[in-house]
């Protein structure tokens, strides 16, 4: 298989540094730039139109929330793992609106953000398990017990009990088999049917019609 071209996303030199030799330790992902900048960013993913974007949040001029709201606009394939310091909800849930695949913690483990990232790519959602915490409890408070419920088929149901599992996309293909691309029409059928934009608000979904346990 083809390694795993990653854009790495950090204000600090240093830090960009750091996790390229972190990266390079590990076969299958390769750094293919970096930047420190929001707006270098959308350049370099223009350019080089890489498979994943870590993306640091505090960077000077366009922010991580912007950078990641605009790439998940113009280039939509490529996935975007927000690695950062911040754990607070300020932060969590605008960028899990603006399309994140990934959050991972900078006191994260370099398996850890390893995993993140072979994660996205292969379309799946992976979030630290403390924030992964937090977007369960929101869910659980926002719930709306009298929503009607759109016609899913039996197939949507069971891809979104996957879904809602943490299933990458190959994983739910392997487990129903099914193709990949047979997985995604069922994802974007599930999508439009219950209006809804992104990993998160399926879970919330699947919470609510009880088709996952907490």
């Amino acid at each position: 298989m083809d390694p795993i071209r990653v854009l790495v996303a950090d204000d600090h030199a240093i830090v960009r540094q750091g996790i390229c030799v972190l990266l390079a330790q590990y076969a299958g992902i390769r750094v293919i730039g970096q930047v420190s900048t929001g707006a270098q960013t959308l350049e370099q993913v223009s350019q080089l139109q890489p498979d994943v974007v870590l993306m640091d949040i505090s960077m000077p001029g366009m922010d991580g929330l912007e950078a990641t709201r605009e790439i998940k606009t113009r280039w939509p394939k490529t996935q975007v793992v927000v690695l950062t310091q911040h754990e607070s909800e300020e932060y969590v849930f605008p960028l899990l609106k603006a399309g994140a695949s990934g959050y991972v913690l900078k006191k994260a483990g370099g398996d850890e953000l390893v995993e993140a990232i072979r994660v996205v790519s292969s379309g799946g959602t992976f979030l630290d398990p403390s924030i992964a915490q937090r977007v369960v409890e929101h869910a659980l408070q926002t719930l709306d017990e009298n929503s009607p419920v759109p016609r899913l088929t039996e197939r949507e149901s069971e891809v979104l009990r996957l879904i809602a599992e943490g299933l990458s996309t190959r994983e739910i293909a392997e487990a129903l088999k099914l193709s990949v691309n047979t997985v995604i029409t069922h994802r974007s059928n599930i999508m439009e049917k219950l209006d809804v934009h992104n990993r998160a608000e399926l879970v919330k979904y699947a919470i609510r019609k009880k088709l996952i346990q907490i």
